[in-house]
């Protein structure tokens, strides 16, 4: 039984990553199952008892990607730090070392922003999306709320207001750097992007 779980899991793994090839050479939207399968060596039935559909798939790729991301978020929820927004800063910048240092991850990113029309059979994986989107405003909220019990941010501020604001920040440097790389270093800019808007937020003496 051990044996046919891992061998299940293997047969997920290669799956997901032929995926993430065929999709980048053709596009989410002129890839089928059938594709994915042929270039893995497996047939289609070997797709459908992992996945319901192709958005089923592809957000099975993106959750590789989009999990460290998000655990980093969780733990300034799970685990407040002495400085909230410090803390919020260093899980940003994480998540653009990531897609600038992990080539699975810059792939898998490319064909997000570049690749997947979010409509038809791909809709269900919008929706697995904005969930994701609404997980890491909360986590993000809650650091902003610990940062203004410390007395470190602003009282007046708006947790969501501030999560949904450093959420476009992030989304916008990441999906203009995955057009075209060259236009600027991600890391560097995200990191003074995040340090001229959290010293806005900082509670006045």
């Amino acid at each position: 039984m051990r044996r046919t779980k891992e061998d299940a899991q293997l047969t997920r793994e290669k799956l997901l990553d032929t995926a993430e090839l065929v999709f980048g050479n053709k596009g989410v939207a002129r890839t089928s199952l059938q594709d994915i399968a042929q270039a893995a060596g497996l047939t289609r039935g070997a797709i459908y008892w992992h996945f319901q559909d192709k958005a089923a798939l592809f957000s099975a790729m993106m959750d590789r990607i989009v999990t460290p991301m998000e655990e980093a978020l969780k733990a300034l929820t799970e685990h407040p730090g002495k400085d909230p927004m410090a803390d919020l800063r260093e899980a940003m910048l994480v998540s653009l070392r990531l897609i600038t240092d992990d080539e699975r991850t810059r792939r898998v990113m490319q064909i997000a922003v570049r690749q997947a029309p979010f409509v038809g059979e791909m809709a269900g994986a919008l929706e697995r999306r904005l969930e994701v989107h609404l997980r890491c405003r909360g986590h993000i909220e809650s650091a902003v709320r610990s940062a203004q019990a410390l007395g470190l941010a602003q009282q007046a501020l708006a947790p969501r207001a501030v999560a949904t604001s450093i959420m476009a920040i992030i989304a916008g440097l990441i999906d203009l750097w995955v057009l075209e790389p060259s236009l600027f270093p991600l890391v560097e800019a995200g990191q003074q992007a995040l340090d001229v808007y959290l010293a806005g937020l900082k509670s006045v003496a």
